[in-house]
């Protein structure tokens, strides 16, 4: 029997291992093509299928070589399908599975062909088989591209709206503090002074100098610890960055449509260097990841508190911090599910 449960699979083989470890797609399309070619030209050749050259059929020695090529050409004919089949199929989960059937058309072969001699030509089934690893690596590859170019889109977009962001808020500041100050120039005309507006008006200098520090810095944002108990249960944090004026913003939008109930905010820090900040507590939880396979998601099995205990560790100290989710949402909801579901949510 050929296991055929692709769960089962990935979860045996853990991380995905490449093969044939390359730079990118492009250069793994290149070497299935230097395969395919190998592969036809021994089809060409006649080394893909070997045969005995001394079957007899009907007493005759060139009945029986007749017999032989014929048969030999529906043998191969049936194993290039197979092969054909599995790298069609093919799913990064699957390749062991691929290569086992695989091997199973070529035992079978070997076997309906023993009379003959007659086998796949162990060259050609080992090329069919890197070629089913290939397969596989640039599929793994293209979607490892596919996701850095989301990524990377996203982040752009991100910037973009932050810088958007911050020009309007200099806009306004500016604006601001251009009313204050002929406010000001009038009192002091008319022999007048106001102690509030002068403080408000170093304060609006404060603020532009803030944000044109974070128009400047891009690695100044928030590291925010967030967490949604009806999504992923108790121990689960998202630990994120946004340069958002206002990063509750940010947790609004991850709390949309993508996920049942809002996240719950533990913390949000503000950082001159947020990325050196967010990238040291990935690191110390990176083997509590709950996606071990990419290693840009940002989920890990912790709780609040451990965050909390490691953030402090690496800022000093920190203004506010929440520990308890309320998850307000989430215990509205439970009560009114299905009997079997909210006795799974309460145990999560």
């Amino acid at each position: 029997m050929i296991q055929l449960d692709d769960e089962q699979v990935l979860q045996a083989v853990g991380i995905y291992r490449y093969h044939h470890p390359l730079e990118d797609a492009a250069a793994y399309k290149d070497e299935l093509q230097r395969i395919e070619s190998q592969i036809a030209q021994q089809v060409r050749d006649g080394r893909a299928i070997e045969r005995s050259n001394m079957f007899t059929f009907d007493n005759s020695l060139a009945k029986g070589r007749r017999m032989s090529d014929d048969l030999s050409k529906l043998m191969l004919r049936a194993y290039n399908a197979e092969a054909d089949i599995s790298v069609r199929s093919l799913r990064a989960g699957n390749v062991e599975t691929a290569k086992r059937r695989l091997e199973k058309s070529r035992q079978a072969i070997a076997k309906l062909g023993a009379m003959m001699q007659m086998r796949i030509a162990p060259s050609y089934h080992a090329l069919r088989d890197e070629e089913i690893e290939l397969t596989a690596d640039w599929l793994m590859k293209k979607q490892e591209e596919r996701e850095r170019h989301r990524e990377e889109a996203a982040r752009l977009r991100e910037e973009k709206k932050v810088q958007k962001e911050l020009e309007a808020e200099r806009e306004r500041l500016d604006k601001e503090r251009t009313l204050i100050e002929q406010t000001i120039r009038q009192l002091l005309a008319d022999g007048r002074s106001d102690p509030d507006l002068e403080q408000r008006l170093a304060a609006i200098d404060e603020a532009i100098e803030q944000n044109d520090f974070r128009a400047a810095n891009i690695r100044a944002g928030y590291v925010y610890v967030i967490s949604n108990r009806g999504a992923f249960g108790d121990g689960v944090v998202k630990i994120g960055l946004t340069r958002r004026l206002e990063p509750l913003e940010r947790v609004s939008e991850l709390s949309g449509a993508s996920v049942p109930f809002r996240f719950d905010v533990h913390t949000i820090y503000f950082s001159e260097d947020a990325v050196s900040l967010e990238n040291e507590l990935h690191r110390h939880f990176a083997v509590r990841a709950l996606n071990q396979a990419n290693a840009r998601k940002e989920f890990f099995f912790a709780t609040p508190a451990e965050v909390r205990d490691v953030l402090l560790s690496k800022v000093g100290n920190l203004l506010e911090f929440h520990e308890e989710a309320e998850a307000t949402e989430y215990l509205q909801s439970v009560s009114a599910w299905p009997e079997r579901h909210a006795r799974a949510g309460l145990l999560g």
